[in-house]
């Protein structure tokens, strides 16, 4: 070919650019998020330039601002119709502002808040040469019974880091349902999980077990990621899009304007299959569901128990709102597909999680196959596939939320030389020791169990309900044996610490400062209004049930 033909191939090719369109953001409506990052970045300022004396009242305050202001922008977009007639998609197409958006992030930045006083929780270990200490580490760089640990701890350290990687951890979770394309989502995924395998590592008693536990939920992670981010690649090369709607319309055979390059994948249903299967796994990793939560059980035991309080209500807030959008909004196409692999996925998680549990000795443990076998239960209604299914799963998940940060506070109370008494052997008798702290647990346990009167039941009954409509009557019935299983366990933790005698060598019950009872009074009280007069917040969900498309 001479140079004369490459050169015209060139100059008919590129196009003159005229002008680059500068991008158009909503800064009104990204308020929740931005206000979050914009105040994690504060905190790391914090880190840096205020003195360490004073750095932990100056992160705490910098953060329950930054989540209450959040918290008020996310009402006010509700209050101004942007869950329900304003509904749309800003930033250029990568956020959706809608009603489940708004009502997970209300409900993340909420469990965010109840989280950050069991963070700042300074009163249950004994003080350390004077100074008061909380779960984590004095120094996180230095290894583990070092002179230099010991010296940290001599002269009063304290990790305050944890206030901006919270924040951090809760800006992603903040933009992770509200993806409205698959890079959004991708970034969003890495912005949260990040903070949250740094938070596992950071335990001041049993140091090696934390660090354990974080290696193991990093690599786990990274894997998880990777199946996410070869689905996307693969989504994209089928669709030749990032963005849900495209992408739908591709898969329904609704799009517009096709391009040969476009024409050539579109009929590869190879690359949608693999593509949506591997995006789905990265997204069941993050809920928990069986097979994919080996990691589950360990990250639980061996991070401090406020971060495994943390993570395991707002991660499964976050994590099943991105894969609601993504079944709803991107793959209602291929109901057909996904629907038979989730009934499996849904039967093995609730009889595994409920099964497994029943041989656990560390409450900790206990707690994260019951947390499996509740994953379970919410795919139940993301099975449902109707309005019902999205704002039964809604409910479910802010009803969830609140039990799992007040029964992991509680855990933090129950105390022994070592730090904190998780072995269920410790716990006999604890019903006469202090019948409140037992009382209280009780009361999270039945939740868990979904015994009436409690969140527990009407977030179950709203998930089968919806379920046994949407024709996934089967499920329920499967639904409703694995409950009984998991009321087993429950109900012997509670046999345990009120029927038993108590040992003479057993735990003490520390008794905590304000902030920890704050976060266990919520619990309590949101477990009981959500089961005594639930009526209110499923309208709420139900308003909130509606996918901007």
């Amino acid at each position: 070919m001479s140079a004369t033909a490459v050169h015209s191939l060139w100059t008919t090719a590129a196009e003159p650019i005229s002008k680059i369109d500068a991008p158009k953001i909503e800064y009104g409506q990204l308020a929740p998020t931005l206000i979050i990052v914009g105040s994690a970045i504060v905190g790391i300022l914090v880190e840096a330039f205020v003195p360490r004396k004073s750095r932990y009242y100056v992160q705490m305050f910098v953060s329950v601002v930054a989540i209450a202001a959040a918290f008020a922008a996310v009402v006010a977009l509700a209050a101004d119709g942007y869950g329900t007639t304003k509904a749309h998609i800003a930033a250029m197409g990568a956020i959706a502002v809608d009603g489940p958006a708004l009502f997970l992030q209300g409900t993340i930045l909420l469990a965010a808040l109840v989280g950050l006083f069991t963070f700042a929780e300074r009163r249950l270990d004994p003080e350390a040469h004077g100074n008061r200490v909380d779960s984590f580490a004095a120094q996180a760089a230095s290894v583990p019974g070092s002179e230099s640990e010991k010296a940290a701890v001599k002269a009063g350290f304290t990790t305050t880091e944890v206030f901006p990687l919270l924040l951090f951890a809760v800006a992603g979770m903040l933009i992770f349902p509200a993806a409205n394309d698959l890079l959004t989502l991708f970034v969003a995924l890495e912005v949260f999980s990040l903070p949250l395998y740094l938070l596992c590592a950071l335990a001041r008693r049993k140091r090696l077990m934390s660090q354990e536990a974080a290696v193991k939920y990093f690599l786990l992670g990274a894997f998880a990621s990777a199946f996410t981010l070869f689905g996307i690649a693969l989504l994209y090369g089928y669709a030749g899009s990032m963005s849900y709607a495209t992408i739908a319309q591709v898969v329904d055979g609704t799009v517009q304007d096709v391009n040969p390059a476009l024409a050539g994948t579109m009929g590869n249903d190879a690359l949608l299959l693999v593509g949506a299967a591997l995006l789905v796994m990265g997204l069941l990793f993050k809920v928990g569901a069986v097979p994919f939560h080996m990691w589950t059980p360990d990250v639980y035991q061996g991070a401090p128990t406020p971060v495994t309080g943390f993570m395991a209500a707002a991660t499964k807030v976050a994590a099943f709102g991105a894969l609601l959008r993504v079944l709803y909004v991107v793959l209602p196409g291929l109901r057909w597909d996904w629907r038979p692999v989730m009934w499996a996925v849904a039967i093995i998680t609730m009889l595994g999680g409920a099964i497994v549990a029943i041989t656990q000795t560390d409450i900790k443990r206990l707690l994260a196959y019951s947390s499996i076998a509740h994953a379970g239960f919410i795919l139940a209604g993301v099975i449902a596939t109707t309005p019902d299914g999205v704002s039964s799963v809604l409910f479910y998940l802010a009803a969830y939320s609140f039990v799992t940060i007040g029964a992991f506070a509680v855990v933090t109370l129950v105390r022994d030389a070592g730090g904190e008494a998780t072995h269920l052997s410790k716990w006999a008798g604890l019903g006469r020791r202090s019948p409140l702290v037992a009382a209280v647990f009780a009361v999270f346990l039945l939740a868990f169990a979904g015994i009436p009167l409690t969140s527990g039941f009407a977030g179950k009954f709203a998930v089968f309900k919806a379920a046994a409509e949407g024709g996934a009557a089967p499920l329920v019935v499967i639904g409703v044996i694995s409950s009984a299983i998991a009321a087993f366990f429950y109900i012997r933790v509670i046999v345990l610490m009120f029927f038993s005698e108590p040992r003479p060598e057993g735990p003490t019950v520390a008794v905590p400062s304000p902030l920890t009872m704050t976060a266990i009074g919520v619990g309590v009280a949101v477990t009981l209004v959500l089961g005594v007069a639930p009526q209110y917040f499923l309208d709420l969900a139900g308003q909130a049930g509606v996918f901007v498309r």
